[in-house]
């Protein structure tokens, strides 16, 4: 039979330790650090017809990164070399190839991408361990209804044969995102976190993010006076991150 006296003798121990002396563990034994950001998440283009997997990372200086699917398989490892191991890295911005659906169909690029909790996991300079979650979901917001261009009905695409023609102002107008899309992903309630707004014409560039209330926006007289001709993309982004774009065209006068 053990002596009891001996089974207490740990807590007399620490009971011995100064107040205010701190303790060091190893580098080991402490809690890993978190990402500052950790996110993963799907791109549907709709106009184009193409999907593809993003991710965002973000923290302290790493030397060695890691993604592990659902199914506790790995997707990506990151290692650093010579130079840029000393150095270390600290971001990590991704997005896969969006092959269209004609070369892949939806249902199998999201096989390949299944809903769950990812695991990214790293290597800190200084030897600990940084360690983050990020859910992937599939349920995709539906593209934007009604879309207008200073009152005129948006082309399907950039390829249509006859593009809207307007004058300064230009207004982009759209229908709220409140459902599901119809067609890709699964059925789910969403909510649309914001809007992106991109207009470009070669070196021509401009965006804007918008609150979910807005769905309207007056192109700055500053971007439309540099010419004739603009594509201009629209992208809706889920309280789960996941983004569902349009593109379209207009001419100027």
């Amino acid at each position: 039979m053990l002596n009891p006296l001996r089974r207490r003798a740990p807590l007399l121990l620490l009971a011995l330790i100064p107040a205010g002396v701190a303790i060091s563990l190893p580098v080991s034994a402490q809690r890993p650090a978190r990402f500052a950001e950790a996110q993963l998440f799907l791109e549907l283009n709709d106009t184009d017809g193409d999907l593809g997997l993003h991710a965002a990372i973000d923290g302290d200086t790493w030397t060695r990164l890691t993604i592990e699917a659902p199914d506790e398989r790995t997707l990506l490892q990151v290692v650093t070399r010579g130079r840029l191991r000393a150095h270390g890295l600290t971001e990590l911005l991704f997005e896969s190839a969006e092959p269209s659906f004609d070369e892949l169909a939806p249902e199998e690029i999201l096989r390949r991408f299944p809903e769950g909790k990812y695991e990214i996991e790293g290597q800190l300079q200084d030897g600990g361990a940084i360690r983050s979650s990020a859910m992937l979901s599939h349920v995709l917001a539906a593209r934007p209804g009604n879309v207008r261009v200073s009152g005129v009905a948006a082309a399907e695409s950039c390829d249509a044969p006859v593009l809207p023609v307007v004058s300064t102002p230009v207004i982009i107008d759209w229908d709220p995102v409140t459902t599901h899309h119809p067609d890709i992903g699964r059925p789910g309630a969403i909510k649309v976190s914001g809007y992106q707004l991109f207009v470009e014409r070669e070196d021509v560039k401009f965006s804007v993010d918008l609150p979910p209330a807005i769905t309207e926006f007056e192109v700055p007289a500053a971007i439309t006076s540099l010419a004739s001709d603009f594509k201009f993309e629209i992208i809706v982004r889920t309280a789960a991150g996941n983004n569902t774009a349009v593109e379209s065209c207009f001419i100027v006068r």
